[in-house]
């Protein structure tokens, strides 16, 4: 080979491997600003009042929450007597779809025992209640705007 294409041959690879540890250096930057700002912002939650670290929007706390891969419901200590006394007579699908108070799923509970024949579920009504309250229960909406008041109504005439 001669001396000058193989001259070509090493400027190209030189030319090649400086474009990679630019790339390299750009995609180190990047990551190093994602972890710094994470870090950050960490640091700054970290100042606020603990009444306000608290209170944290629901639905973000619900994505953080460990899922049971059998049913989709949350993880919990007393999620085995809600597969106990639940899931054994209809889908997990019907908690999940659902958001009430204590005293409301205490009503589910008492109509399924009126109407479907569900057992009484004795010392553990408390477990599963504790758990639907915990996991199951309203959250505030902030989608819907509050009702209207004073509403003042004309007639449409046509024309």
């Amino acid at each position: 080979m001669p001396a000058n294409a193989l001259q070509l041959k090493w400027a190209s690879f030189v030319k090649i491997q400086e474009m990679q540890l630019i790339k390299n250096i750009k995609v180190g930057i990047i990551v190093a600003l994602f972890l710094s700002l994470g870090l950050m912002s960490n640091a700054f939650r970290a100042d606020l009042p603990e009444s306000q670290q608290q209170s944290m929007p629901l639905p973000m706390l619900a994505d953080t929450l460990k899922k049971d891969a059998e049913t989709g419901l949350v993880a919990d200590e007393n999620l085995y007597m809600v597969k106990a006394q639940c899931i054994s007579c209809h889908s997990s699908k019907l908690i999940i779809a659902n958001r009430f108070t204590r005293d409301g799923w205490k009503q589910k509970i008492r109509w399924m025992q009126a109407n479907h024949n569900l057992w009484n579920l004795g010392e553990t009504e408390k477990q599963v209640l504790d758990y639907l309250e915990k996991h199951y229960a309203p959250t505030a909406s902030a989608a819907r705007r509050k009702p209207l008041k004073d509403i003042k109504w004309y007639k449409l005439e046509e024309k």
